[in-house]
């Protein structure tokens, strides 16, 4: 992989909307929705809804750290979806619409840790910020058909659960990785 091609890998819930969002960033080359973080292999769409294979609807990234970096994209991340709900966001319940940030380097492990620091102390959030920071596992590719699956079927749904633009503030006071 091109040197400047770095992957970044995130759970928020429904992985169409987190999708699309991260799509239409500058300096993403890719992106890929699947499931990772549980132990059952080669895992189907059916058998992550069950709940039972402890794996979450996850994406993964490629980037170009030369035109985005990990903090931009962490950003991204804090912005789009509810980080104080347990197994959940918005409507959809289940260990598989958890909020995790699976990293691939020290220094992304060190960069995620301190912005979910930061943002604990903030005081923006009402809740605990219950968001899960592991290292990243196998990932699995989910099926073609939810791949892009918003581009594909623009009516589609799938609940971003927008949150406070002072995210962006507090955040920013963290060198960029």
């Amino acid at each position: 992989m091109d040197e400047k091609l770095q992957k970044a890998t995130f759970a928020g819930g429904c992985f169409w909307g987190i999708e699309k969002v991260f799509g239409e960033v500058k300096g993403v080359v890719s992106t890929m929705v699947g499931y990772t973080g549980g132990t059952t292999k080669n895992p189907s769409y059916e058998d992550v809804s069950t709940g039972l294979t402890g794996h979450a609807e996850a994406i993964e990234v490629t980037y170009d750290s030369s035109k985005v970096s990990y903090s931009d994209l962490l950003e991204i991340f804090w912005i789009h979806h509810d980080p104080t709900t347990t197994n959940r966001q918005g409507p959809d319940i289940g260990t598989q619409y958890r909020s995790v940030i699976f990293y691939h380097t020290p220094e992304q492990e060190k960069t995620a840790k301190e912005t979910k620091e930061l943002l604990g102390k903030s005081g923006i959030f009402k809740k605990s910020i219950v968001t899960e920071i592991v290292p990243a596992s196998e990932f699995y590719e989910a099926e073609e058909y939810h791949q892009k699956y918003l581009k594909k079927n623009p009516h589609g749904y799938c609940s971003i659960q927008l949150q406070s633009p002072k995210i962006r503030q507090v955040l920013r006071t963290i060198k960029q990785v």
